[in-house]
């Protein structure tokens, strides 16, 4: 479960910014949880506070019941490996195959051969590549090259997958396919899944819970089909407004 307290985080330059502010939110275990709302609401700063990203200015974020925050040393690496990010730009090492793409983070924590290998088969068997392996992201559409950086945010066996935006740059008929995929690692992996996005659509296909937030601050949170049945925010409303 991941319990986000009284979260703030304020950047100061010129002027200070309140990034967020005294966010609440709870996912449970094997949630598929949106988090949506306009560009510069605050959701891609929230995504870099709970991958550690970012530090908060204040609050606590806690995953099975521990502070991240508060980790180091081995309990913190251990952390780090239960929580895969998808980026909205892929990240992909473009020198690098789709083989060794996927087995990047497993060379990092010196896996051996033949686990690597096989980890990285079932993963590739899982997002539909196996045949790509030992092609290169230039070579792949931007539908695959996504899969690709799901399979290798998959590769620790994480038990949380933190997506940002990763249909945004996707038509249609590729986002289907990458949402179908999130759906099939939800339910047959177990994994808790939490969606960044502005795309209404996608929050309506896959996440059984919403958060909707602007300015920086939860202004509604539920389960979908609640909230976008009954909004009580004006942000939901505009929202779906914008949408329909």
């Amino acid at each position: 479960m991941i319990e986000i307290k009284n979260l703030s985080k304020h950047f100061d330059s010129a002027s200070r910014v309140d990034a967020l502010q005294n966010v609440n939110l709870t996912v449970e275990d094997g949630d598929i949880c949106g988090i949506i709302g306009m560009s510069g609401a605050g959701k891609s700063t929230l995504l870099r506070c709970i991958s550690m990203l970012e530090t908060p200015t204040e609050g606590s974020i806690e995953i099975d019941g521990k502070d991240i925050f508060s980790l180091k040393g081995r309990e913190l690496l251990e952390l780090r490996r239960q929580m895969g990010v998808v980026f909205q730009g892929y990240n992909l090492l473009m020198q690098r195959t789709i083989y060794k793409n996927i087995a990047f983070p497993l060379e990092l924590v010196k896996t051996p051969k033949q686990e690597l290998e096989k980890r990285v088969g079932e993963l590739l068997e899982l997002v539909g590549l196996s045949d790509k392996a030992q092609m290169y992201p230039a070579q792949l559409s931007g539908g695959q090259r996504q899969r690709v950086a799901i399979a290798r945010a998959l590769a620790s066996n994480p038990k949380v997958l933190l997506c940002d935006e990763p249909t945004s740059a996707l038509d249609p008929l590729t986002t289907r396919s990458i949402l179908k995929l999130l759906q099939q690692i939800n339910r047959t992996l177990g994994v808790t899944i939490l969606i960044i996005t502005h795309e209404i659509g996608v929050v309506r296909s896959i996440c059984n819970r919403v958060a909707v937030i602007e300015a920086g601050s939860i202004a509604e949170q539920g389960k979908t089909e609640q909230v976008f049945a009954n909004p009580q925010s004006q942000a939901a409303k505009q929202l779906l407004d914008t949408a329909f």
